[in-house]
């Protein structure tokens, strides 16, 4: 991978991020097309097999996928609502590991940067209830 297109996925992760409540969240539409993929139902199948494996972690998948609706502006001006889902820091890492790393560049990314940052939060949140 070229330096240039790190430095530009990096930098659509770290757009793409945003706070609710003082939790990270990315919107499932805004990492589809990050991530390369073209069409929401194939993007889905990966966001599913990314909650079963939320489920056999044992963690509560309401946690980390929330579910919504919002307004989009179609061809002809209207608005339409679609569905879209608010996804955790860890949805975001198991959905990379559960995409096609072979055939899409961008999922060999995201699961080094969703490592790496899930790895600095740990680190820093150890660091902070240590010394604090």
């Amino acid at each position: 991978m070229k330096k240039e297109f790190i430095s530009e996925l990096f930098e659509k992760f770290e757009d793409a991020c945003y706070d609710y409540e003082g939790i990270e969240c990315w919107s499932a539409r805004e990492l589809q097309n990050i991530l390369g993929y073209s069409q929401w139902r194939n993007f889905k199948n990966v966001i599913e097999k990314a909650e079963k494996s939320c489920e056999q972690a044992g963690e509560d998948t309401k946690n980390h996928f929330a579910e919504f609706s919002k307004m989009v502006e179609i061809g002809s001006g209207a608005q339409k609502a679609v569905e879209d889902i608010a996804l955790t820091r860890y949805a975001c890492y198991s959905i990379a590991q559960n995409g096609d790393a072979t055939t899409k560049v961008e999922i060999a990314f995201a699961q080094t940067y969703f490592a790496v940052q899930t790895r600095k939060q740990e680190i820093s949140k150890k660091y902070t209830q240590t010394n604090f």
